[in-house]
């Protein structure tokens, strides 16, 4: 069996980039362990960026899925009982669930597809790679996520990387519970940690509540996800007993060491490239502009993939996603007698939290989308 493009990873970063392959006329083939639709550690929320970068039908989408416009947030600090809300004149970003989204992206990249197929072998033979002695193309994509196997063969296990934690439910929220509950569906609710080390959230999308919470230190989470939900219920922002389906998930953010993205004849992308925003930990946003770059790549390469022909995409991407944190830096050098204090009076400033916080750390609003 031989494609053009073999893409490992079935995600917004691979289907994304399949779509715009297929777009320019390739033949592209998407491999992926697991079977579609299936769930995602993930808050769930798109940008409008996001959105006009993808070509999104939003109301062709949104009749047969939810799609929840936000137009704004509630912000505070875990423990405290004061939170700022920031509003805004339109949505801002959409809720989706990740189950019905990366399906629907996948669908529409119109590429054939492998799923519940593992990665067993991958090699390469003249200029040709092929995967489970089976698959034969001369270019590879890795975007099957932080565990991708094409990114452990370019690069091996990376060591010394920021890496986010992340533990996170979505359930349906009882008929007798919708009422009662202190959170709106237009507005998300974030809450950081004491420590600065992560935060949590509680977003609401149409008759779905989605609760987690990531952060850069692996040995508390649990404790640290236990105290939020206790906060949370204290505050009736969720149902009491509610029947949380908890998953957890690791993945790099885009911070030194950086792990390398380029070969001949191969790219990553998405997680696999490492690149979540280091203020959000977001990585929608990122799989998705990592995805358009790649195929943009590949195709002005015109079947010519050596490194020197790929390694624009490495420029354009770094140009895309860099940024250095200035939550992650406050939490290194605020000393820890003081973070509580420090971030307690930021968190309480509606201007820090909306031209900060929001618009610079979650929504991006200085960036346009990839293109314009």
């Amino acid at each position: 069996m031989t494609c053009d493009v073999l893409i490992v990873g079935g995600g917004p970063a691979g289907s994304t980039c399949a779509w715009r392959l297929r777009q320019a006329g390739l033949d592209v083939m998407v491999v992926d362990l697991a079977t579609f639709p299936r769930d995602k550690v993930c808050a769930g929320w798109i940008t409008p960026q996001v959105v006009t970068e993808l070509c999104l039908d939003t109301q062709a989408y949104a009749r047969r899925r939810t799609f929840q416009p936000i137009i704004g947030f509630r912000v505070g600090l875990i423990g405290r009982h004061r939170e700022t809300a920031v509003t805004y004149d339109g949505p801002v970003s959409f809720g989706i669930r990740r189950c019905e989204f990366d399906h629907y992206l996948l669908q529409r990249a119109d590429a054939r597809l492998a799923l519940g197929a593992p990665i067993s072998t991958i090699r390469k033979d003249r200029g040709q790679w092929i995967v489970n002695d089976a698959i034969r193309a001369p270019m590879l994509i890795g975007a099957g996520g932080s565990g991708c196997p094409v990114a452990r063969m370019l690069t091996g296990v990376m060591r010394g990387r920021p890496l986010v934690v992340a533990r996170e439910a979505e359930s349906r929220i009882a008929a007798a519970d919708r009422e009662s509950l202190a959170i709106e569906p237009d507005v998300p609710e974030l809450f950081f940690c004491r420590d600065l080390q992560g935060y949590g959230w509680c977003v609401r999308k149409g008759e779905y509540l989605n609760v987690g919470l990531g952060r850069l230190d692996p040995r508390s989470l649990p404790a640290a996800t236990a105290r939020f939900v206790a906060f949370l219920e204290a505050r009736k922002k969720i149902p009491p007993r509610f029947p949380w389906p908890w998953r957890g998930h690791a993945y790099a953010v885009n911070a030194a060491p950086r792990r390398r993205i380029v070969d001949a004849g191969a790219l990553l992308v998405g997680d696999a490239a490492g690149v979540a925003d280091s203020q959000s930990g977001e990585g929608i946003r990122q799989a998705v502009e990592s995805g358009l770059l790649a195929a943009q790549t590949i195709v002005e390469a015109d079947g010519l993939f050596s490194r020197d022909r790929l390694d624009p995409y490495a420029a354009r991407l770094e140009a895309r996603c860099a940024g250095a944190s200035l939550s992650g830096a406050l939490a290194r050098i605020v000393p820890d007698r003081v973070k509580t204090v420090v971030a307690g009076r930021l968190l309480e400033a509606p201007s820090f939290v909306r031209h900060v916080v929001l618009d610079r750390w979650f929504l991006h609003r200085q960036q346009l989308a990839l293109g314009r």
